[in-house]
């Protein structure tokens, strides 16, 4: 009898390392005073990532002992790890500290005495003229670069404009800007920028979440930035996208990438 308790004990021991050792599916929730919507959720050892949704709920993998980031702007980093108690329960409840940017109290310009009359007095300068205020129409819009001003002005042919020329109501510059080729590399030049843009941006925000799970020496980071730029389809999946997609193409690129310093040293 008591023998076979033993072996029930062992089995039940048995079954229980098993099952912590594998890797399982937890459902997620991020707390907080402020937004938690888009709070990167990062599981360091396993390199798998998600992103919380509109309620701060979230679905990852995990293991016994692994290690989980979250992190995003508006909250302190917070690294936790999984205990038995969340691979048996399969629940995880984390709370995040709000991150609050305190700056030192500064004064500027003139200090205001609360005496309307003594206080308008020493205000200096003018106000900036409005074009609204004179009823001059303004645009408001993107600021173009000074490459995509250039291409405005040597205009896209376009087969049309032969028409207008022999009519004598179309500009040459056009036609001449696109058989010297001029036109296509303005359109070239106008590509990298945005790219480049892009990427910069992609890199402020996303760099430390992603290096995070994929890591890469300080000094090949940059180089891995670019890398990821150069592909065909850069602007296609990462242009005006979700930090999620943006991510899951930065790890595509990284196994990509790490490939090519394999081969390079041989």
């Amino acid at each position: 009898m008591l023998k076979n308790k033993a072996i029930i004990i062992m089995f039940m021991l048995f079954s229980f390392q098993v099952a912590v050792s594998q890797s399982v599916e937890i459902s997620g929730k991020v707390q907080s005073n402020a937004n938690v919507e888009n709070i990167h959720v990062i599981n360091k050892t396993a390199q798998v990532f998600t992103i919380t949704d509109k309620n701060g709920a979230f679905k990852i993998n995990v293991s016994l002992y692994d290690s989980l980031m979250f992190s995003s702007i508006q909250h302190k980093l917070k690294e936790i790890v999984i205990s038995k108690n969340e691979i048996i329960s399969k629940i995880i409840i984390v709370n995040l500290d709000e991150q609050v940017n305190k700056l030192d109290e500064v004064v500027v310009g003139k200090v205001l005495t609360g005496n309307l009359l003594t206080d308008i007095a020493n205000m200096e300068g003018k106000p900036p003229v409005n074009f609204f205020d004179l009823g001059i129409p303004g645009y408001t819009g993107k600021i173009a670069t000074q490459s995509e001003r250039r291409l405005s002005q040597a205009g896209d042919f376009k087969p049309k404009m032969l028409i207008g020329m022999v009519l004598g109501g179309a500009s040459l510059d056009p036609i001449i800007n696109g058989i010297s080729g001029r036109t296509k590399m303005l359109k070239r030049r106008v590509e990298i920028e945005t790219k480049e843009t892009l990427m910069l941006i992609i890199k402020s925000r996303l760099s430390r979440d992603f290096f995070a799970s994929n890591p890469l020496d300080e000094e090949l980071r940059m180089d891995f930035f670019y890398f990821c730029a150069d592909d065909e389809h850069f602007i296609k999946y990462c242009k005006n996208k979700t930090d999620f997609k943006i991510l899951i193409f930065l790890r595509h690129k990284y196994k990509q990438y790490l490939n090519n310093l394999e081969s390079g040293k041989d």
